[in-house]
């Protein structure tokens, strides 16, 4: 059997697609990838191979979201460097059996491009952004194509909706990416709301790409540095920052220290062990946790968030999330408007102009708001059931990476599906 190759352009894709191709290989199954843009850390993780060599883009693939971020793209070359990806494709193609595309209108071109038959989890776009889904071109005309062998979407109404438009069937199995945070039950849903305890935390996500998620982080410095100390000490308000790598101990003195707050070790913590540390101001203690993310996130209230995925997987997890617009490239104000209708109504955001002291002090007040409301006895249970609502509506229930797994093995064990479509 020739192998499968995942195709994915961005970190959130890079993800979901490394999770479907670790089941792939786990059931016997050959398995390469080709990340678009960056260096694919997902697969290499979980130790699918990577195809040719891989570089990192400051944007992340998300330039369209920003003037500076395009021409970020066109000064690094990013553009030159995803045609070259698309044409490693091409003459690697006659390796592989099926091409599964995780992304948006570039990911699908690449399906289209290889000849070979495709699969598509179309990841990057919802009918919940307006209401009815407006495809970019080409990507409606690639979709009808015969060999595109089958379309997942995001979310129940698009595959509705997207059904109706290109006539044909569209299927929602789930989202991959909320699996790496879910804690299922037999029955394969998360455990309801009330059970989960309505502690106050508040987890920091300042995004996983440098130097924005520096930039991010001494945003929400600045934010937390407003709450009222009286109202931080009634509440025992416990404050967690999930963190990457590369914002590593001296980044983190640094920003600390030009915004008053100073880097210290917990009192656990072992000698050289950095995921004890803590920056403290005043009565506030942020904890800092590298490669904690899942139990973060887990345990959490509220979410003060820059990312893009982590505040996917918080909202599917029933969190609400309270955005920090930045400088960008990636989370800018145009992109947090358009996560919030993405998301619903369980993503806030203070108004006025990113960045800006009054921005920042609006936000402080958010956060006093949400957190007062999941400690509410009357209306904290309710408010947590409707989150749970919203997040099976936007996101699903866990189980996408087994679901999409068990229909790629479908795929793969039907020899009609696998014949060579007529196309370039």
């Amino acid at each position: 059997m020739k192998p499968v190759l995942l195709l994915s352009n961005g970190h959130g894709e890079d993800l979901s697609g490394a999770l479907v191709a670790a089941q792939l290989i786990r059931r016997g199954i050959p398995v390469a990838a080709l990340p678009l843009v960056g260096h694919g850390n997902p697969y290499r993780q979980l130790g699918v191979p990577v195809l040719g060599r891989t570089r990192s883009c400051s944007t992340g693939g998300l330039g369209y979201t920003s003037l500076g971020g395009r021409l970020s793209e066109l000064v690094e070359g990013q553009l030159l460097y995803v045609l070259g990806r698309l044409l490693l494709l091409r003459r690697h193609r006659r390796h592989y059996g099926l091409v599964v595309a995780v992304g948006d209108v570039l990911a699908v071109l690449g399906g289209w491009l290889s000849g070979l038959p495709a699969a598509v989890y179309l990841v990057a776009y919802s009918s919940h952004y307006e209401g009815r889904l407006r495809l970019p071109w080409p990507c409606g005309w690639l979709l009808a194509q015969p060999g595109i062998r089958t379309i997942w979407s995001r979310d129940p109404l698009t595959a509705t909706d997207l059904a109706r438009q290109l006539a044909r069937p569209v299927q929602f199995l789930g989202n991959p990416f909320l699996d790496v945070v879910s804690v299922a039950n037999p029955h394969g849903q998360q455990h309801p709301p009330e059970a989960e305890a309505a502690g106050l935390e508040l987890a920091l996500v300042p995004g996983s790409r440098l130097p924005e998620a520096a930039r991010n982080l001494g945003l929400m410095l600045q934010v937390l540095a407003q709450l009222p100390e009286h109202w931080v000490q009634r509440q025992g308000l416990r404050l967690r920052a999930a963190l990457v790598p590369d914002l590593d101990r001296r980044r983190i003195a640094e920003l600390g220290q030009a915004l008053g707050w100073r880097l210290e070790k917990a009192e656990d913590g072992g000698a050289e062990d950095q995921e004890a540390m803590r920056l403290v101001r005043g009565p506030l203690q942020l904890e800092l946790g590298w490669g904690q993310f899942t139990a973060i996130l887990r345990g959490t209230a509220l979410v003060l968030c820059t990312a893009g995925t982590a505040a996917e997987q918080a909202v599917g997890l029933g969190k609400p999330v309270l955005q920090l617009a930045g400088r960008g490239p990636q989370f800018t104000g145009g992109f947090a408007e358009a996560q919030r209708r993405l998301l619903g109504p369980g993503v806030h955001c203070a108004p006025g102009p990113s960045g800006q002291a009054r921005t920042l002090a609006a936000s402080a007040r958010l956060v006093q708001t949400l957190l007062d409301q999941q400690r509410d006895p009357h209306h904290g249970p309710r408010l947590r059931r409707n989150l749970a609502a919203i997040g099976l509506e936007r996101i699903g229930k866990p189980g996408g990476t087994a679901a999409m797994t068990s229909a790629i093995m479908e795929l793969l064990a039907n020899p009609a599906a696998l014949s060579s479509p007529d196309r370039p």
